[in-house]
């Protein structure tokens, strides 16, 4: 799928492709620096948004914004499209992140005929094509604005663990550079490392330790993809207090040593 003309950051693509080059490049834990849509239309999995881990099936639409760690499973049976709205993009879209189940026939045809047409205005080269693009994705925004109106209270008011998880995990997406370990997460969200861990265990079923490993590891696999540095500076640039420490955890959690990886095709 094309981008949009110059001017706009905006673009559609395949769920499947968001895993070209790794599956581990859309499961880990990482935030964009831009917001983003995902449609499924077919098969099931679970995704984590700002530590919450809820299950995913067909016709559930998932907006994450700018910023917000997240990561989720991709399965060969998994499709659907992903809207990415740009770094810098003005359009009106809601500030938190929302998880619909569209069990309503007319709003799923509503979605996928704006999404359509967005495509269409993709492939045109009719004059005005590039505004016509960005009036639909207007669009888009105002359904994901009538569709939040329905969230349940539930997800509008979440309960203390789901709000002390999304506090650690925003601060967890600010800090995760510094070399800080749980125990200074914690006490920073004024609680003790015991119950931090047990309402990440509560919310999305993996420790406060596993969320933040995640986090490092797929910013040293990203480093080593697509950049050229050296392992010991990734290694210092992640917090990490020695490349060989780095080098063993790595190691431990992927079965490859860093250089190993970055030479696999």
């Amino acid at each position: 799928m094309k981008d949009l003309p110059s001017g706009s950051q905006a673009r559609l693509m395949a769920i499947p492709r968001l895993a070209a080059g790794g599956r581990w490049r859309v499961e880990a834990m990482r935030s964009l620096s831009e917001p983003m849509l995902l449609w499924f239309t077919k098969g099931q999995g679970r995704i984590t948004v700002a530590g919450v881990t809820r299950g995913y099936t067909p016709h559930n639409a998932i907006f994450i914004p700018a910023g917000i760690m997240h990561g989720f499973e991709v399965g060969p049976q998994v499709f659907g499209t992903a809207v990415f709205f740009g770094r810098d993009s003005d359009f009106a879209l809601p500030a938190t992140a929302l998880h619909l189940r569209i069990r309503e026939g007319q709003a799923q045809v509503e979605l996928n005929l704006c999404l359509d047409s967005i495509q269409r205005e993709l492939d045109s080269s009719h004059p005005g094509h590039d505004r016509a693009a960005r009036h639909h994705i207007g669009l888009l925004g105002v359904w994901l604005e009538r569709q939040a109106a329905r969230v349940s209270a539930e997800t509008l008011a979440p309960d203390a663990a789901r709000r002390l998880v999304m506090r650690f995990t925003a601060l967890l997406e600010k800090e995760f550079r510094s070399g800080r370990g749980i125990a200074d997460y914690a006490a920073a969200l004024g609680v003790t490392p015991t119950h931090l861990t047990r309402c990440c265990k509560q919310t999305c079923g993996r420790p406060a330790s596993a969320l933040l490993h995640d986090r490092l590891l797929f910013e040293a696999r990203r480093m080593l993809s697509e950049t050229d540095q050296p392992v010991g500076h990734i290694a210092r640039d992640l917090g990490f207090t020695s490349p060989a420490y780095f080098t063993r955890a790595f190691q431990h959690q992927t079965g490859k040593t860093p250089s190993a990886f970055r030479r696999a095709p």
